[in-house]
This record gives C-alpha cells, sequence and structure tokens, in this order.
C-alpha cells in the first residue's frame, strides 16, 4: 500500500500513456455529471441510515451538532490524507462547513498542511487524543461547538489511526460512519476488508463507506468495490456503501507538493471533479444524519 508522496508519484502519469489506453479511463467516474457511475455501486449494497438518525434540520436552523464522520488513515498515508483534505474543502465548496479533527503529536504534521484556518474556511485542528475514548469526546465536543451558524450543513472529518480500532468498544459513537479509502491492488483490499471487520464486529449497525483511488478504469474499480461488498456481505452479514471513485491523476500530487487544494489549484481537472462529486455525495449523506 502506498504511504509516501515518493511510491506513488510513479504510477500516475496520464500525459504519457497512449491515446487509446485513455479512453477507457474513469475520469469523474465518481461524478454523477459524468453520467458513467456504477448502477449496482450506487443502490446495491446501500443500507439504510440508522434507525436513531433523524433527518437534517430544515435550511437556516442551527443543528445541534455537525455529523461525523471516522476516515482511517495511517501515520504515513500522506495521499489519503490529502483525500480527506481536498474533500473537507470540496464540503465548503458546496456551501458547508468542514472541520478536520486529527490526532497528531508531530508539529507541524507530515499529514496536514499548516493548522488552523484554510481555504474557504475549513478547519484543521489537531489534538493531542492517545487513544479513541479521548477522541470521541473531543470529537463531540468540536462537532457541537462549530455546528454554529452552520445552516447549511457539513461534516467533523476525524483521522482515526488504524492501529487504534484494535479497541473499538472505547470509540463511542464515533465509528458509527466510517469512510475507507482502498485502491484495487489485492493487498488493500484485504487491509480494507479486515477494517470493516473491525468496525461492523464493534457495531453491526455501522455504516461503512468506501471511496476508490488508483483504478486505471472504470470496470477495475467497479470490480474491486463489488468484491470487497461481496465478501463482506457473505463473511460478515453487513452491506458496505459506495462513495465512487477517486481519479488519481497528476493534479493529485503536484497539491499535495504544493499544499493547496486541487479545487481551488485546478477545478477543472478530473480529480477536482470527481472530489466534488464524492464530497456531495457525503454531504447529502450528512444533511440525513444528527450526532446524538
Amino acid at each position: 500500500m502506498p504511504r509516501d508522496l515518493s511510491d506513488v508519484l510513479h504510477y500516475f502519469m496520464p500525459e504519457l500513456a497512449p491515446e487509446a489506453d485513455r479512453s477507457d479511463r474513469a475520469p469523474g467516474w465518481a461524478g454523477r455529471s459524468e453520467g458513467v457511475r456504477s448502477a449496482e455501486i450506487d443502490h446495491a449494497t446501500e443500507q439504510p441510515l440508522d434507525a436513531d438518525s433523524t433527518p437534517y434540520p430544515a435550511p437556516h436552523q442551527r443543528p445541534a451538532a455537525l455529523p461525523i464522520i471516522g476516515v482511517s488513515i495511517g501515520d504515513r498515508d500522506v495521499v489519503r490524507a490529502a483525500f480527506s483534505w481536498n474533500l473537507a474543502v470540496e464540503v465548503a465548496r458546496l456551501g458547508g462547513r468542514a472541520v478536520v479533527l486529527a490526532p497528531e503529536k508531530d508539529d507541524p504534521s507530515p499529514l496536514w498542511p499548516e493548522a488552523g484556518i484554510g481555504p474557504l474556511g475549513v478547519e484543521l485542528i489537531p489534538t493531542p487524543a492517545e487513544n479513541l475514548g479521548e477522541l470521541y469526546r473531543i470529537a463531540i465536543d468540536t462537532a457541537v461547538e462549530r455546528a454554529d451558524g452552520a445552516v447549511d450543513g457539513g461534516l467533523v472529518f476525524v483521522r482515526v489511526p488504524p492501529r487504534w480500532l484494535s479497541k473499538p468498544s472505547d470509540a463511542g459513537s464515533l465509528l458509527s460512519w466510517m469512510l475507507l479509502f482502498t485502491s484495487s491492488g489485492s493487498n488493500d483490499l484485504r487491509e480494507t476488508y479486515g477494517i470493516a471487520k473491525l468496525l461492523l464486529g464493534a457495531n453491526p449497525r455501522a455504516r461503512v463507506g468506501i471511496t476508490i483511488h488508483g483504478a486505471r478504469r472504470r470496470n477495475e474499480a467497479e470490480e474491486a468495490f463489488a468484491k470487497l461488498a461481496r465478501t463482506t456481505q457473505r463473511c460478515l452479514g453487513g452491506d458496505l456503501t459506495s462513495y465512487g471513485l477517486l481519479v488519481d491523476d497528476l493534479h493529485v500530487y503536484r497539491a499535495i507538493v504544493a499544499q493547496r487544494p486541487i479545487g481551488l489549484a485546478h477545478p477543472q481537472s478530473p480529480a477536482a471533479r470527481a472530489l466534488r462529486d464524492v464530497a456531495q455525495m457525503l454531504l447529502d449523506d450528512a444533511r440525513k444524519r444528527t450526532v446524538v
């Protein structure tokens, strides 16, 4: 699994690919604007919201708390941290309030841009939490505090170190909605299945979302998600929710190096369009949930 930027730069040089090979790739596949998102991934494995979820307050009413989504990101997962930060920026571009909460010991962290208020008001908050219990309490406090003025909804993205998931019972409701990034590679899919097993074992009603990245063609991403979803259903009795595909093109890695959001630096790129569509799916689901 790629961890550092240097591990993955050589994969994504689309301008060097033959024209015939590019035609079957999946720019913007996650994007409904492209009109090519898989119906199977859209609907077949979609699970209902938890029974205790309530509709998001009507526009111009202050929510009690912003919904929280945990994102599994390792200590060296530069690429997946970048995806999360860029999704938060896209949520803000769509009118929502976006916060990234990250348990970090290093200052500055190698995973994130500078802490504080960033582009479009997106906030990056490092926290000294050292376990899931502490992270859960800080996440709840943050979700309540940042709800003030969030009349169009929003999200608190919480980085969850994978090694902490060995004690999921300490997390309260923090793990009730999780986003897992995975490539279509076998090793990544096995690792993602293992995380899904921990999450669904701790809470069979948890909403586990999957976003595929690194696929070079649409059918490769579809097959990867379908395989993961079938295995999860057969072995764990749980469903996975698809949050589409993030296009891996050179703009992603340029944005990481420049520490500038893709949607602002290259708004018309396939990567920016895909990120925006994934963010729209997350925001739509967030508006149907409340934090209890």
